[in-house]
């Protein structure tokens, strides 16, 4: 889908974000890395492995099966990554930095911010080096969330930031869309009906919230949904 959208030149984009579902997945991330000038931003899972500083691999020959083969390994093999969950816990809150991500219902959505270099490991190797942006609650018993990215490595703190809190407005769209809106009441049987359905619950989701803008914070919006 997004190797279509690039060849159609119909809807520029730089970013890519997916959850932990994509990000996870090595075929999704590489799919993105091949597409030029485009960065992504996934979430990925707290026991995803990593080192901050890169270990020494060496690639050794041994026969098998009367052919040569080649196998890596580590040099130091007490070198062992940690996780990512692991690794937030132990920094220090002096690398934290507070931050306002959005306006919510019940007030300013804030959490706290660090960010590594760090090289991923698969199957207990080293692998590509990515940034990791760790997110956390401010409860005495912060809750971690985890995110990996191929930006350049002069991308600043805020960049990270604000692709953190992306989603959080298609997330909102889902939301209220599906309970306002009927946006997952339908029965259809091909994919064109399906499709139709969820734009034009998007577009009207669309149009009452620019509605409910232009009218003020006090105006109230009636939504209607088909029977």
């Amino acid at each position: 889908m997004l190797g279509a959208i690039v060849k159609q030149e119909t809807l520029p984009f730089k970013y890519v974000l997916a959850d932990s579902l994509y990000g996870v997945s090595p075929e999704f991330v590489e799919a993105v890395e091949a597409l030029p000038d485009k960065t992504y931003f996934v979430q990925v899972p707290k026991d995803t492995l990593c080192w901050l500083k890169r270990p020494m691999a060496i690639t050794k020959q041994y026969l098998w099966g009367g052919k040569t083969r080649t196998k890596t390994v580590l040099v130091d093999p007490d070198s062992k990554p940690i996780s990512v969950d692991e690794l937030a816990k132990n920094i220090n809150d002096y690398f934290w930095y507070r931050r306002k991500v959005s306006e919510g219902t019940k007030g300013p959505i804030v959490y706290e911010y660090t960010r590594r270099q760090m090289i991923l490991s698969a199957a207990g190797l080293p692998q590509k080096t990515v940034w990791l942006l760790i997110r956390r609650t401010l409860d005495d018993e912060p809750q971690y969330s985890f995110f990996i990215s191929n930006a350049s490595t002069s991308t600043r703190l805020k960049t990270l930031v604000w692709l953190s809190g992306l989603r959080w407005a298609i997330e909102q769209c889902f939301e209220e869309t599906k309970s306002e809106l009927g946006m997952d009441h339908y029965e259809v049987r091909k994919f064109t009906g399906w499709h139709h359905h969820m734009l034009t619950c998007m577009l009207a989701h669309f149009f009452l919230w620019h509605l409910k803008i232009r009218l003020g914070k006090k105006s109230t919006v009636y939504y209607a949904t088909a029977a």
